[in-house]
């Protein structure tokens, strides 16, 4: 990000050979072309648009961490991309067994903070995040509650075993997960 201060200029351009090329990247090329993007603050509509195109009849192709780096790009870029976002739901709901819990947290802060509504795929990584919380880090936790309350997506079951999780682990919690974790908690 810092190096992008100094550089906007070749962000442009690397924008204007990226979407020359867009058609043969790989799917982790993509997602990390559009993670960059997002991390350095550049917008790039134009772009995103195009990778979008490009990655819609491709998403089987990408594997469990692109799927969710992308939809994080696009919701950090604060770039709307309702059909991307559809079909992406769609493909994790039928893979949601090969999200880890960092991918979880990654799509539904995505969803969320797009406000991009998908009430099967909030309840398809419920029961997938159900089968393994001894996974999860204090901060995906309190990632994946935040997001579910902002989204204003129910799951109780989700809840008490993550507040289960939060009784045994708080002391792991940091000054802000802890705030995110209670703010979620109090709008439930």
């Amino acid at each position: 990000s810092k190096a992008h201060q100094s550089a906007p200029k070749l962000f442009d351009e690397l924008s204007i050979a990226a979407m020359r090329r867009v058609q043969e990247f790989n799917s982790q090329e993509i997602a990390n072309t559009v993670w960059a993007y997002a991390r350095a603050k550049h917008s790039c509509p134009l772009l995103f648009d195009k990778i979008a195109q490009c990655a819609l009849p491709r998403l089987s192709e990408f594997y469990a961490q692109a799927i969710s780096n992308t939809v994080w790009a696009y919701s950090k870029a604060n770039h709307s991309s309702p059909a991307l976002f559809d079909a992406v739901a769609k493909i994790s709901q039928d893979r949601a067994h090969e999200f880890n819990p960092q991918n979880i947290a990654n799509i539904v802060w995505a969803y969320s903070k797009a406000g991009h509504s998908s009430p099967a795929l909030f309840d398809k990584l419920a029961e997938v995040s159900l089968t393994h919380i001894d996974r999860f880090t204090s901060q995906n936790v309190a990632n994946i509650v935040l997001a579910y309350s902002k989204a204003g997506h129910s799951s109780p079951i989700l809840f008490e075993k993550f507040a289960k999780y939060i009784a045994s682990r708080g002391h792991e919690f940091n000054s802000q997960e802890l705030v995110n974790t209670l703010h979620a908690y109090a709008m439930v």
